[in-house]
């Protein structure tokens, strides 16, 4: 009969594989990273581009996509690593589901490239195909964190993916300001995206501060000197306080991509040392999960070939309350010494501290995807009114956000609201 001390090893070897997988998963996160700011920094150009009838930018745009094609490759050779084997992957079927969406996005780049290079399409179809695209590739992120087992991984994923999300915020604020300053006049519902792309961005660096540690935050504070935004705030208030249809300084396209450009490398920064701190985690993970197996192999070498009384094996398991028994080295005894209380003691002290730290992981990991969850609900009750209302997205967010402040209560008491009502809306949309 496999022995209580068979079962550890074997969770131990789980936990390792597991462990292996979700470090192959960070690195997938980390060329995705790289990936998303080559495109963000591609959508900015691609709008200067267009918003001056081809005038200016041709050369910028050809270079940027030459360098988004090479971090391309990258992500590609990261998902060709995953295992996708279905008996031993069936816990990641939404990641795998983001990551085949995602895959059809790249596909059809080309295309959009095309049209922007052909200038068939206006600034904002370009933009909203290259939103949808980075959306697609930040929701592998998304479903990186939240199949995330262990806490301190799923921890940084956390805030990787909410400083990502910040980040795509605000090169989107970049494209919109690009287009509006390029076409030369201010137009109302682009001012009120900017707005919304602001408070987007705070919402997201928010959530990001509150689970990143110390030394990244102090990263994140040396990326936000007075040099970086004096210049993007002053930009700011031209954009959003202009009149509708009054006219703006096309030549400030530069100045603000530029502006924009600084703040959002800045942050890429900081991106990077998240990615570099998730990486460093998953390999720290991996040698003490390999340590403690090694442990566990001495040990069950000590007590091989040992036939112990059956009366008493397991008999101080109703002996002790969990974190009484004092740990005990696990290579009491030598292979084919029989094996008495003392090593039958330190097997039952393993197997509690076991369950333990599996209640403890599991009581950590429910915190850190509370996040994770309030999003998800956020979005859902988003998409509701978006569906019945006939709203953008942006004018959903605003009215769930109005309803949170006429209420008094949190976005997400909100969209839990919103999402009670689903049952008695009518199946027709309503205008």
């Amino acid at each position: 009969m496999k022995s209580a001390l068979s079962f550890l090893m074997a969770a131990k070897r789980c936990e390792i594989a597991g462990l292996r997988q979700l470090a192959l998963t960070s690195e997938l996160v980390n060329a995705v990273a790289r990936l998303v700011h080559a495109l963000q920094r591609e959508r900015g150009m691609s709008n200067l581009y267009l918003g001056s009838q081809g005038q200016r930018w041709a050369v910028e745009c050809r270079e940027q996509v030459m360098r988004s094609l090479a971090l391309q490759t990258k992500v590609l050779a990261c998902f060709d690593q995953m295992d996708t084997e279905a008996a031993q992957s069936g816990h990641r079927a939404r990641l795998f589901g983001r990551i085949a969406y995602a895959l059809q996005g790249l596909t059809a780049l080309p295309r959009l490239r095309e049209r922007v290079q052909a200038q068939s399409w206006s600034p904002a179809q370009a933009t909203a195909a290259y939103i949808r695209l980075v959306s697609a590739l930040l929701a592998v992120v998304f479903e990186a964190a939240d199949s995330a087992w262990d806490p301190g991984i799923s921890r940084h994923l956390v805030a990787l993916f909410n400083f990502m999300q910040g980040k795509e915020f605000a090169g989107q604020e970049r494209a919109t300001g690009s287009a509006l300053f390029a076409a030369g006049r201010a137009h109302a519902d682009d001012q009120q995206r900017l707005l919304h792309l602001i408070e987007s961005q705070e919402r997201c660096l928010q959530v990001f501060a509150d689970f990143a540690g110390d030394p990244l935050q102090q990263v994140w504070q040396l990326a936000q000197r007075p040099d970086i935004l004096a210049s993007l705030e002053r930009l700011r208030r031209i954009l959003c306080t202009a009149a509708a249809g009054a006219p703006l300084d096309a030549a400030t396209s530069q100045t603000w991509f530029d502006a924009c450009t600084r703040r959002i490398d800045a942050m890429k920064t900081v991106e990077d040392a998240l990615a570099a701190e998730l990486l460093a985690l998953c390999g720290k993970r991996v040698r003490a999960a390999e340590l403690d197996l090694a442990a566990f192999e001495r040990l069950q070498l000590s007590v091989s070939g040992a036939a112990p009384d059956a009366t008493d094996e397991g008999a101080d398991f109703f002996e002790d309350a969990p974190g009484q028994v004092p740990p005990l080295p696990v290579t009491l005894a030598q292979p084919g010494q029989p094996y008495g209380p003392q090593v039958e003691r330190s097997i039952l002290e393993l197997v509690r501290d076991q369950a333990q730290r599996l209640q403890r992981m599991g009581d950590e990991l429910d915190t850190v995807r509370a996040s994770l969850n309030e999003r998800k609900t956020i979005e859902r009750a988003k998409g509701l009114l978006m569906a019945h209302r006939h709203l953008s997205e942006d004018a959903a967010h605003k009215t769930m956000r109005q309803m949170a402040m006429n209420q008094n209560r949190r976005l997400i008491e909100v969209a839990e609201a919103v999402l009670s009502m689903a049952e008695v809306l009518p199946e027709r949309p309503f205008l």
